[in-house]
């Protein structure tokens, strides 16, 4: 199996996107550790799921720096050195308004704390456990960060404070930390699924017949999979839209259709 021996981190992993990342890693033979910051009924919902021992749920607010510290050292002790890790785990709009896609909030009408909350959680987050991961991955000259991002569209869309700004933040520190760790063994890529997507993030009021046409979170598996093989060694510093996976294809044919530069105006894979 691809990931036979090692070990991966999936942030948020009870729900969405990290439920669906963290199965289809675990089915492909990777010890899959899952964060959730509050509800733990739903990680170990999503472990009971899995292959027996394969998913290990974990309590762990990652805005947090000790937490993510603690984290590292509690998956570490029980499934062994991070390989892989899926920053997944976000808050969006919802904590700003219930009815965010159809009464766009101005950015002065949003409460500070919120504001505050959902930068801590997108931005801080990832900064904190790819800080803890990325020594021990360097020291092993192999490992993947993967960075969940979202749309450019929407990181422009009125209203969209903070959340946008937030994972614009996140594309940034993508093709920071994919150039500051050149030449290590370590990757860093952006991965998204390129479009609305039927998650916790969308509210309960959405029609019935616009949440069908919603993209189903297990669209992100296939590029993921990718992403953490020996086939993308040299991949690094990209965006990958998972709704540009074509399956028709080879997987480097496919990938090569999905990827773009991360931020704007980074070289393209080849």
């Amino acid at each position: 199996m691809a990931g036979h021996g090692k070990v991966a981190i999936v942030t948020g992993g009870g729900r969405g996107l990290g439920r669906a990342m963290a199965l289809g890693l675990s089915r492909a033979g990777f010890r899959v550790a899952i964060t959730a910051a509050r509800n733990r009924d739903e990680i170990e919902a999503v472990g009971r799921e899995a292959p027996e021992g394969q998913i290990y749920p974990v309590m762990a607010d990652v805005s947090r720096e000790s937490a993510c510290a603690a984290l590292l050292k509690q998956v570490e002790a029980r499934l062994g050195p991070v390989d892989v890790l899926v920053n997944n785990a976000g808050r969006g709009m919802r904590f700003v308004s219930e009815r965010f896609l159809v009464e766009p909030q101005p950015f002065w009408k949003t409460d500070p704390e919120i504001w505050r909350m959902i930068i801590e959680t997108n931005v801080n987050g990832p900064f904190f456990i790819s800080g803890a991961a990325a020594p021990g991955m360097i020291s092993r000259r192999w490992g993947r960060i993967i960075n969940i991002s979202m749309n450019r569209e929407t990181m422009r869309r009125r209203g969209f404070s903070p959340y946008g700004p937030s994972k614009a933040a996140l594309e940034s520190e993508t093709i920071i930390w994919a150039q500051d760790l050149a030449g290590t063994g370590v990757t860093v890529n952006a991965l998204l699924p390129g479009g609305a997507t039927l998650t916790g993030m969308i509210p309960g009021e959405v029609p019935p017949e616009l949440r069908k046409k919603l993209i189903a979170p297990e669209i992100m598996v296939a590029p993921l999979l990718w992403l953490v093989s020996d086939a993308a060694d040299e991949v690094t510093g990209q965006r990958l839209d998972a709704s540009r996976w074509d399956t028709n294809l080879n997987q480097s044919a496919a990938a090569a259709k999905a990827c773009e530069p991360a931020l704007w105006g980074a070289p393209k894979m080849e």
